[in-house]
């Protein structure tokens, strides 16, 4: 693969934030990141910084990866919003998205902003909530781990980025499919724990659709306590998700919180398996868009 200057650039780099986050004794035990797979060819040349996060409450180790803005290293005072994201693997959804938000920054569609990637161990476990369905159970060994993954994002992996980088206090979530369910319920039962939600194809028929059938108590509670958020859901022409996306989108249009910007975009045009990278571009310039400046008077 052809390394541009600015993948050498990004290489420093995620060689500081690897050093930054690494704990004693220190670096010399930083791995070197994954290269990205073939598929993720198209995607930019960049290599990114990666640490590991002994987990308390999950009881295993996660190893998380970084992408943080360019010129991040040479402006020592500047601070940024993060985007945290389930599927978040170097083998995974990481490197494309990461390479969105970079494209997103260099346009000036977005401010500089760092993204977290989780990867996963057990998936099925840490996306899902518990389910009855006996064709679900079937899926894997352990399952409805959901509130336990919050757990873990809310406790542990957050105070170790602020810790480590820094941060402003506006973060997001992005995920798809599975991730996209977890990100749909992180909204619906800890709204306060992001201020950007991005639920793209969300598994909304998990156990019979249970989510959406709590969603309007959910959100009852919620109606006056909320402070500003931002929902942009997608879905695309799935048999399974679309519908259920759809009847989100109605509930919310009869009792959205008040300081909710939310939006549905509907892509019967796109697959299950094309939708991500699809609709990225979008979804993170909308939920993160530079304000235009005022008007001179």
């Amino acid at each position: 693969m052809k390394i541009h200057r600015r993948g050498v650039r990004a290489a420093l780099l995620s060689l500081a934030v690897a050093c930054a986050f690494a704990v004693a004794p220190a670096c010399a035990q930083q791995s070197a990141p994954a290269a990205p797979t073939a598929a993720d060819a198209a995607d930019a040349a960049k290599v990114y910084g990666s640490f590991t996060l002994d987990s308390k409450i999950l009881g295993e180790t996660r190893r998380i990866n970084i992408y943080a803005p360019p010129g991040y290293a040479e402006r020592g005072r500047d601070r940024h919003p993060v985007l945290y994201m389930p599927d978040g693997g170097l083998q995974e959804d990481f490197p494309h998205v990461a390479d969105a938000v970079d494209r997103a920054i260099a346009a000036g569609a977005i401010a500089p902003m760092f993204v977290v990637g989780i990867e996963n161990t057990q998936r099925k476990r840490d996306m899902t909530g518990p389910t009855e369905v006996a064709e679900e159970l079937k899926l894997a060994p352990t399952l409805g781990g959901s509130a336990q993954f919050r757990a873990f994002i809310r406790d542990e992996l957050i105070p170790q980025v602020e810790r480590r980088l820094r941060t402003q206090s506006r973060r997001g979530i992005v995920g798809e499919s599975l991730a996209g369910l977890f990100v749909a319920e992180t909204f619906l039962r800890e709204p306060r724990l992001f201020d950007v939600y991005i639920a793209i194809s969300p598994s909304l028929w998990w156990n019979r659709d249970a989510l959406l059938t709590q969603a309007p108590a959910l959100l009852r509670d919620r109606r006056k306590a909320l402070p500003a958020r931002t929902l942009r859901l997608y879905s695309a022409d799935e048999d399974n998700i679309a519908p259920q996306t759809q009847r989100l989108a109605d509930l919310l249009r009869a009792q959205a919180p008040a300081g909710l910007a939310w939006e549905y975009r509907p892509r019967p045009d796109l697959s299950h398996g094309t939708i991500y990278r699809a609709v990225e571009d979008e979804a993170i310039r909308a939920a993160f868009a530079v304000p235009s400046p005022a008007p001179r008077k």
